[in-house]
């Protein structure tokens, strides 16, 4: 549950610099080992995702992708450059700046609000030897400036600036040692290190003879003696002089080894076996899912539903994993449905039939969820099956976390909403002067309108999600079968800035619910959203506000969102069974 004082944004101007709390902020790090290529960039997108989603914002430290340093070494050293030359670190910190530049554009595709920043705008200032100086103070401005106008700053490790204005490295590791310093700064007692392994052993896991043993916790000196290579041992030792708790895990994993005051003897560790995933759909949504896990060694793909199985696809995959079957996927005993049809009661059908089984289910289908969401929770605790769809309002946008943490905080008055990218990048486009049918074919390009774009123009996309919020918001759904919703059409006309808002409210007990067409715009945070972006407001009965954004159409963003859901499930079940 995402902390509601991270998600809570009274309407009054914004204190530049504001103090921030250790619930407001986590500092990750992704070494080599995570990004060995830009195609990683994603998943490490992904891991930061999580975060955002549950209220907090990301500063996140990345090394040089696999083997850049020493390409780059290698460079340097070919123009006779060695290690005495105050030019080499300055040339060899670009690896860093690149991963972080590529980091933040993944970060963006899937919605997230990002920045990078570059080794001088960041502002470690270090001092010793060139190659392996030691940070001595921060400017913090740039930092905290960049943390309070984005969800995430993605920041180059490894580097620093020296006092007289040249760069220099942190040492063979050093991107361990900028987390935990930043993490200091910062005012954090914890720091995530995120490894291809997921935490510390009491030998090498990949060379030693017997059963390693993993650690839970070990203390600062044990850290030292196993951790070779792994956790750079002038961040260890950083770490405990300013009391930074070093967590080791690996990526997904939602606990590994906290490095810190405490011990605790090691034990057995037992490697997950991939979790057994079903498709439904391999559309826009679907086809991003099955890309991105069909790679992942964490899950194992054993069918995918679509309605023609011998039609090509934009995912290269197994022809033989492609059914037309629905019962027939179910029978393929998964662990997970990931729902993604675009038809409300085929998925519906689908949907119940799983939890039937006690499969799990991470669905992306707000007409089938709106149907019945209260019905469909109370069959998955009967079966003690879990059930997810975020991803079903908002698509990158936390709007379900958003009201679950508003609802958590004292009753909930109503919300107002952007919520269907397609229409508000079509009302952009016919803003800026385009026809009707122009914005439309526009809207195909980008993947944000289906073939068939009805249920987005006639508010009916929008009207399910609303039923969706008023159920986390009240507990209810508005009565009757029908929201009253105005229609985006050729004969619509767009003069300016225009607005699809779905809103809920609740009044002398009844539910009230509309979709219309908002050409009398005041509030700030509709007015500037553009293209695909969504965004929420929550009001409280008690006069705050709650409020998230972020990108509502496209395959990245909801497929990031799913994806989010199977993380919860995952862990909810590691949290139960251990």
């Amino acid at each position: 549950m995402p902390n509601p004082a991270n998600l809570a944004l009274v309407e009054k101007p914004v204190q530049q610099h504001a103090p921030l709390t250790s619930a407001d902020v986590v500092v990750l790090k992704f070494g080599s080992s995570i990004l060995r290529t830009q195609a990683d960039a994603p998943a490490a997108a992904s891991e930061i995702y999580g975060h955002v989603r549950a209220g907090r914002k990301v500063v996140a430290v990345v090394s040089a992708f696999g083997g850049q340093t020493d390409r780059l070494l290698t460079d340097a050293r070919t123009l006779g450059l060695d290690h005495e030359n105050d030019l080499l670190p300055g040339y060899v910190a670009l690896g860093e700046e690149l991963a972080a530049a590529l980091t933040a554009i993944a970060c963006d595709r899937i919605g997230l609000d990002s920045v990078a920043l570059s080794v001088r705008e960041l502002g470690i200032l270090a001092e010793g030897p060139p190659e392996h100086a030691h940070p001595c103070g921060l400017r913090a401005d740039p930092l905290r400036q960049a943390l309070a106008e984005h969800q995430v700053v993605v920041v180059p490790g490894f580097g620093a600036v020296r006092p007289d204005g040249r760069l220099a490295l942190l040492g063979r590791g050093g991107s361990d040692l900028t987390a935990v310093f930043l993490a200091a700064e910062l005012g954090l007692d914890h720091v995530r290190l995120v490894k291809d392994v997921d935490g510390l052993y009491d030998r090498d896991p990949a060379s030693a003879s017997g059963k390693p043993l993993r650690y839970r916790r070990a203390s600062w000196d044990e850290a030292r003696r196993v951790g070779g290579s792994l956790v750079q041992h002038d961040a260890i030792d950083l770490g405990e002089q300013r009391g930074v708790e070093i967590e080791v895990a690996a990526l997904g994993r939602a606990s590994g080894t906290i490095v810190g005051v405490q011990s605790a003897p090691p034990g057995p560790s037992v490697p997950d076996a991939p979790v057994r995933v079903a498709i439904a759909g391999c559309g826009v949504v679907g086809g991003g899912l099955l890309a991105r896990l069909l790679p992942d060694s964490r899950y194992e793909v054993v069918g995918v539903l679509v309605r023609n199985p011998k039609k090509p696809r934009d995912v290269a995959a197994p022809q033989d994993l492609y059914t037309a079957d629905a019962e027939a996927l179910l029978d393929l005993k998964p662990d997970l449905l990931v729902e993604a049809l675009s038809e409300g009661e085929a998925g519906h059908a689908l949907i119940r039939a799983a939890l039937e089984r006690g499969i799990d289910v991470a669905s992306a289908n707000k007409q089938a969820i709106s149907r019945d969401p209260a019905g469909l929770q109370d069959l998955a605790r009967k079966h003690k099956a879990h059930l997810a769809y975020s991803a079903a309002v908002g698509g990158g946008a936390p709007m379900i976390e958003t009201l679950r943490a508003a609802r958590a905080a004292g009753p909930v008055a109503g919300f107002e909403a952007v919520l269907n990218g397609t229409v508000n990048f079509m009302l952009d486009r016919l803003a800026a002067g385009a026809d009707f049918a122009d914005a439309l074919a526009d809207a195909r390009v980008a993947g944000f309108a289906e073939e068939d774009p009805s249920s987005d123009l006639e508010g009916r996309d929008a009207a399910a999600k609303v039923k969706l919020l008023a159920f986390e918001a009240f507990g209810e759904t508005p009565e009757g079968d029908s929201i009253p919703c105005d229609e985006l059409s050729a004969r619509y006309a767009v003069t300016g800035p225009v607005r699809q808002i779905g809103a809920c409210h609740r009044k002398d007990g009844q539910l009230s619910a509309s979709v219309k067409l908002d050409a009398d715009l005041s509030d700030p945070m509709f007015q500037s959203l553009r293209g695909e972006r969504n965004a929420l407001k929550v009001y409280g009965e008690d006069g705050r506000v709650w409020s998230c954004k972020g990108r509502g159409a496209g395959r990245w963003p909801t497929t990031e969102s799913v994806l989010a859901d199977v993380a919860d499930i995952i862990r909810a079940h590691h949290a139960v069974y251990g």
